[in-house]
């Protein structure tokens, strides 16, 4: 799973330092709205055919990561 990971970059210079896959400007979040929106996965690779399927694990696997985080009670 970490080598899925590794998939996704974060460039300050690029997309606003917003999580990308594979330091293409096809950003996490792009990803994640065309989920959202119904897409399968086998219409999001025909709409940016510079993705693979690992890609899209990746952010998946990137974006459950994120919100799965401990939350200290003061």
């Amino acid at each position: 799973m970490s080598n899925l990971l590794s998939r996704i970059t974060i460039n300050p210079k690029q997309c606003g330092g917003r999580p990308c896959i594979r330091g293409m400007r096809i950003r996490v979040s792009d990803v994640l709205d065309l989920f959202a929106a119904g897409l399968s996965a086998e219409q999001i690779l025909e709409e940016m055919p510079d993705l693979d399927a690992d890609d899209l694990k990746a952010a998946l696997i990137y974006a459950s990561r994120k919100l799965n985080h401990p939350v200290l009670v003061a």
